[in-house]
């Protein structure tokens, strides 16, 4: 049977889909936001020394980066509220983006952090800071410098993480795509378009990533 392409429900919907596309890169970039937080603060405690505190950063990533995403996100959407912490759709997918998120960036940000030599953090120790200043303004922006690039990889893979959130009714892109085709049964015009919205939010992410690299992080590439 011939198929007949009719994209004519792309365009009559198209405010749908970039409802859809909006929340999901708002949801990208909160959960990066929050995620990098914890990641940073991971890193710390894996690097601190402190056995207690390094122990319980691995815990995290181990468990995070050893589960399915998805069994995360329906934990804290469904789970959670047996324990009365009820959060939206929206919130539980913030929430267990940043999570995932926070858990692979604690390692490519220790990874940053080890590479710094050890005697630009005796120098800032011998002039009269404490570990916390010194990790805060002499290790930290080259270190993230020199992982910028891994770093931009998993954003872009928390970006496309997003698509599971339509699980719990978020109503972000991938949503979107999967009421428009309930209604219409054009599952080719749809999820092709999705797949070029998709492209298009990561080439977004992209540009704004390298707008930060160039504003923020060059010039930490040559204090080393």
């Amino acid at each position: 049977m011939h198929y007949s392409f009719d994209f004519s429900v792309i365009w009559d919907n198209f405010g749908v889909l970039l409802a859809g596309a909006w929340l999901t890169l708002r949801l990208s970039l909160m959960a990066v936001a929050f995620g990098l937080v914890i990641g940073i603060v991971g890193s710390l405690f894996r690097t601190s020394g402190n056995r207690l505190l390094n122990g319980i950063a691995l815990a995290y990533v181990e468990v995070i980066r050893n589960t399915p995403y998805l069994i995360q996100l329906f934990f804290i959407f469904f789970g959670l509220p047996a324990v009365g912490l009820k959060l939206s759709a929206e919130q539980a997918a913030i929430v267990s983006l940043a999570i995932n998120f926070g858990a692979y960036s604690t390692e490519i940000v220790r990874a940053g952090v080890e590479s710094i030599p050890k005697g630009q953090v005796e120098a800032g120790l011998a002039i009269g800071f404490n570990k916390l200043d010194v990790f805060r303004h002499i290790v930290i922006p080259p270190a993230l410098a020199n992982i910028y690039s891994s770093l931009v990889g998993q954003v872009i893979l928390a970006v496309l993480f997003t698509s599971v959130v339509s699980q719990i009714a978020a109503e972000d892109l991938t949503y979107a795509g999967n009421y428009l085709d309930a209604r219409t049964f054009r599952s080719f015009e749809i999820y092709f378009t999705l797949a070029i919205l998709y492209l298009a939010i990561v080439w977004i992410v992209k540009a704004l990533a390298y707008v930060v690299e160039a504003r923020f992080f060059e010039f930490a590439k040559y204090r080393q």
